[in-house]
């Protein structure tokens, strides 16, 4: 019955996922010259919306007491490590050319079998490390299949691939630490798992928090000196509101980017409802597999962008190669290995 469950949740996470990388793509749309204005609304935005959500819950007798008193110091942890997460991966992202960047983005996987086992005392079968392996495999191919690049990190400086892979490291240490806030929390309880809004709300606010103080910084790395950065964000919100002077280069706003907020709230939610449910490493495999998907979806013609693209035979190749690894990561464990988990 467990594991139903989490097939279910696992297909809807999926959904969610290929929802969510459409929707952001054809939100920048309206929005593409306010990309970072975007991701500041996302991350300030949720703090509210979340913390309203975790006060109804609280009133409703969902969110006990108890789950509010749970230390406070691993959501610090978990806003210093995805605020610094965002700000290797912006730094290393402005150096770094575009097709490298989701692929060098693959180490967050093996960042979270390294960080399970060594925090959380995980151990995996030779099935599944190679299921893992594999899926980062086809992801790569896949991601690779339309690029003739060639070798794209030729002329790059070393700190910067080692700067993004950092930044998956941070990300993927976040991720595990909620894990064990659930695992923690299930001990602290007597038996009852924290609420997912307590874990959205603090991690989302320690984060946000350590985002505005790195916000000259991030700017910067943008091309938004700081002294600038008032007017950026009054024209982006014109833009986003499509209140401006020039509304049809902002066509499709507000609409798109709320729809892709929208989207990206459930998706968050479903991901970590998904990391209470069963594991960060099992949550991050699904989300994987929604990027050849979403690559598929984004080739065809869809409002606002109605020219597709045509896909190479590697592509397949590399979506084969990750569901085969999806099913190889899956294979009945033995009573040992369970117990182990």
């Amino acid at each position: 019955m467990a594991r139903r469950g989490i097939g279910a949740a696992v297909g809807a996470t999926v959904l969610l996922a290929v929802t969510n990388r459409v929707l952001y793509k054809l939100a920048l749309v309206p929005m593409k010259g306010f990309p970072f204005f975007l991701a500041q609304v996302t991350t300030f935005g949720y703090v509210a919306v979340y913390f309203s959500i975790l006060f109804l819950r609280y009133r409703a007798g969902i969110v006990t007491k108890e789950m509010l008193l749970l230390p406070k110091v691993y959501f610090v942890v978990i806003g210093v490590l995805e605020a610094l997460g965002v700000a290797a991966g912006m730094s290393a992202g402005a150096m770094l050319p575009g097709p490298a960047i989701p692929i060098l983005s693959q180490s967050f996987l093996v960042w979270q079998i390294i960080f399970s086992m060594l925090f959380l005392k995980k151990s995996y079968s030779l099935n599944q490390l190679c299921g893992c392996f594999l899926v980062i495999s086809g992801v790569i191919v896949a991601i690779t299949s339309g690029s003739d690049e060639g070798r794209f990190l030729s002329n790059v400086e070393f700190i910067w691939p080692m700067l993004m892979i950092a930044s998956s490291a941070f990300q993927a240490g976040a991720s595990i630490l909620k894990e064990f806030i659930f695992i923690d929390g299930e001990r602290r309880l007597k038996g009852k798992r924290p609420d997912i809004f307590v874990v959205n709300s603090f991690g989302s606010g320690f984060q946000a928090l350590f985002v505005f103080i790195l916000l000259p910084f991030l700017s910067n790395l943008r091309g938004i000196r700081f002294g600038d950065l008032p007017a950026y964000l009054n024209d982006g919100a014109s833009c986003f509101l499509n209140a401006g002077d020039d509304q049809v280069a902002c066509d499709g706003a507000p609409f798109l980017p709320l729809l892709f907020i929208t989207a990206n709230m459930v998706f968050n939610i479903s991901m970590l409802n998904l990391v209470k449910m069963s594991s960060a490493l099992v949550a991050s495999l699904t989300s994987t597999l929604a990027v050849p998907i979403s690559i598929y979806v984004l080739s065809l013609p869809l409002p606002y962008i109605p020219h597709g693209s045509r896909l190479s035979p590697s592509f397949v190749f590399g979506v084969s190669v990750l569901l085969l690894g999806l099913i190889l990561y899956n294979l009945p464990k033995s009573a040992k290995q369970q117990k182990n988990d």
